[in-house]
Formats: structure tokens, C-alpha cells, sequence
């Protein structure tokens, strides 16, 4: 049964969001927070395998809710937004969350987002991520961070090309294709980046890439 843990400051969204997710066979609602702050509390206390995670929220919003989360417990954040391009997601991306959903979303699809992150899969496809990456490297004053160009140099040149290979979009077997490797290599290089990197996931990569500058906006 996965155990989720709903954010959000509006009590009809949470209240609307348990209804559907209860409804799941293998689903159920442990515990609301209407805050930040709340949510690292409760996330702690109910060991949730998913939160998903309002942006705005009074007080504590939600990136620092995720970061805290994502470095003190299991749990995969799922984060809602009413914007797909919404500058503080790309803060929760950064900050160690799986993916996220318009709250506009089907129930059908709602339950089904929450399932692939509980499995440790990330829900944004990475072409999907580096649209919202690129559109944030793009603006003015935001430029390469010399600390995470630092750490490129924990990679070996084949693990380096599969990173830009990531983080322009490609799937594993598109990547195998271009280096003529098999896919079971290909997910050992990914295994590999991740853990030298201390990154989460893929979605975490294609950030990692672009604000190390491995991969400029454009390519």
C-alpha cells in the first residue's frame, strides 16, 4: 500500500486530492499539512512514500519543504503547481523532487503519477525538464556555478557524454544507440553520474547539467 502525505494551504484541494487517492486500491492518505513547515513535521512522524507538494503556500512554501524532505527522509515529492513553467518549480526540481503536476490534473492521472514516483521513476519526461531548465538558464544573470563545474571532474569521459545525452532528452535506448553501447550500460553510466553526483534522479541531471554548464541552453 503506498502511504501519501498531502501539502497544499486550500483545504478543498487536499480535501479533493484524499478523495481520489483514497478511492486506490493501493493508495492511501496518511496525513495533510497546510505548510512547509507542517509538512517536514509530518513527513517525519508518518514515513509517507509520496508527498506531493504545493508551490505557495503562507509561511514555509514548498521548495524548502522539499529540500528538507528530500535530504532527511525517503520519501519522493510529487509537486503541484497551477503552472508548468512556474519558477518555483524548477527551485523544488533543484531541491530533490521527482516531478510535478498541474492541479488541474485527471483523477485517473493523479493516481498514476503518484504510482510512478513511488516506484523511483522520475514523471517528467527529460525533454520536459530541460524546457523548463532551459527557459530559466536563458534569463539574465543566471549563469554557470563554478562549485558544480568542480565536481564534472568525479566523471569519466564516457560518464560525461551520457550526462549531455540525458540531459538533452534522450532515452537510454537512444543513448546506447549514439555510443553503440548496450542499455544495461548505458543505465550502469546513469547509476554511476547519480551516485558520484549526489543526485536523486535523471530529472536532478538535466538541472546538474545545465547550471554546471556541461550542456548550454541551445544545444
Amino acid at each position: 500500500m503506498l502511504r501519501v502525505l498531502i501539502v497544499d494551504d486550500q483545504d478543498l484541494f487536499r480535501a479533493g486530492f484524499a478523495m481520489i487517492l483514497d478511492a486506490q486500491p493501493d493508495i492511501t492518505v496518511v496525513g495533510e499539512a497546510g505548510d512547509g513547515a507542517s509538512a517536514i513535521a509530518a513527513a517525519a512522524d508518518l514515513s509517507p512514500d509520496v508527498v506531493l507538494m504545493d508551490i505557495q503556500m503562507p509561511g514555509m512554501g514548498g521548495v524548502e519543504a522539499t529540500e528538507r524532505i528530500c535530504a532527511t527522509t525517503s520519501a519522493k515529492v510529487l509537486v503541484l503547481t497551477m503552472f508548468d513553467l512556474d519558477e518555483y518549480v524548477y527551485g523544488a526540481l533543484r531541491a530533490g523532487a521527482s516531478g510535478f503536476i498541474l492541479k488541474d490534473i485527471r483523477r485517473d492521472e493523479l493516481a498514476h503519477a503518484v504510482r510512478v514516483v513511488a516506484s523511483g521513476e522520475s514523471l517528467l519526461a527529460p525533454a520536459v525538464t530541460r524546457r523548463i531548465v532551459e527557459d530559466l538558464v536563458r534569463r539574465p544573470g543566471h549563469g554557470v556555478a563554478p562549485r558544480l563545474a568542480a565536481r564534472l571532474d568525479r566523471l569519466t569521459e564516457r560518464e560525461a557524454e551520457t550526462l549531455r545525452l540525458v540531459a538533452r532528452g534522450s532515452s537510454n535506448a537512444e543513448i546506447a544507440a549514439q555510443l553503440v553501447v548496450s542499455e544495461h550500460t548505458v543505465k550502469t553510466h546513469v547509476s554511476r553520474i547519480l551516485t558520484k553526483l549526489g543526485l536523486r534522479d535523471r530529472v536532478q541531471a538535466v538541472v546538474f547539467a545545465y547550471e554546471s554548464g556541461l550542456v548550454t541552453a541551445g544545444d
